[in-house]
Formats: C-alpha cells, structure tokens, sequence
C-alpha cells in the first residue's frame, strides 16, 4: 500500500525544538516534492515547508526556524523546528507530489497528520 507515515510532534515549551519525520510506505521519494502543511482551527491548512531536488522552500514565519532535510537512504523527510513558538501551534501533514504526465495531472499523498502544541 502507498501512503505517507508520520512520526514526531507533541508537546513543547517556547523555545524548544521538536523533529517530525516523513517516511515513504510502498513507494520512494524519488522525484517527488515532499513537505509538511500546518492547520489550526478555523483556518485552512497552509504550506510550512518543502524540499525538492531543485529547492527549498519555507513558510517567512518558519524561516531561520526550521530546517527541513531529505535522507534518501531512508526514504524519510525530516522538519527540524527549533525556536518554537505558541503560533506553531497545529497539526502538522506531510505531503508528497509530482507530476506525472505532460498535461500536469498529479500524484497527492497526504500524511494522517501529528499535533504539535507550543505552551507558552
């Protein structure tokens, strides 16, 4: 089966640091763009941050924060968050995508989702 496995997240104080990990279940990451989305209550999931073979991308309220890393021997994405704040706060999905054919059709794998929470 093809799916997206999460791991990491919980509980924090501000200014701690947690990791969450992305790992590849029945496939691999091989050209696919993979990256974490953030939802809060009442608000629409958002893009945190992504990596792909041509780039990094992040979220302005991430950057200087987070790091996010691929580790192709693991078939695994890593989001390193540090300096934490309460606005982290929300449920963490990881996301895998690529196009697959010239008219721009796309594979879309979503996570199950873990919760981060940044006490203050």
């Amino acid at each position: 089966e093809v799916q997206l496995v999460e791991s990491g997240g919980g509980l924090v104080q501000t200014g701690g640091s947690l990791r969450l990990a992305c790992s590849a279940s029945g496939f691999t990451f091989d050209d696919y763009a993979v990256g974490w989305f953030r939802q809060t209550p009442g608000k629409e999931r958002e893009p945190v941050s992504c990596i792909s073979i041509r780039d990094a991308y992040y979220a302005d309220s991430v950057k200087g924060r987070f790091t996010i890393s691929s580790h192709d021997a693991e078939n695994r994405v890593y989001l390193r968050m540090d300096s934490l704040k309460p606005e982290d706060t929300g449920v963490y999905y990881c996301n895998a995508r690529k196009v697959v054919n010239v008219e721009g059709a796309l594979v879309d794998l979503w996570g199950q989702g873990n919760q981060v929470t940044v006490s203050s």
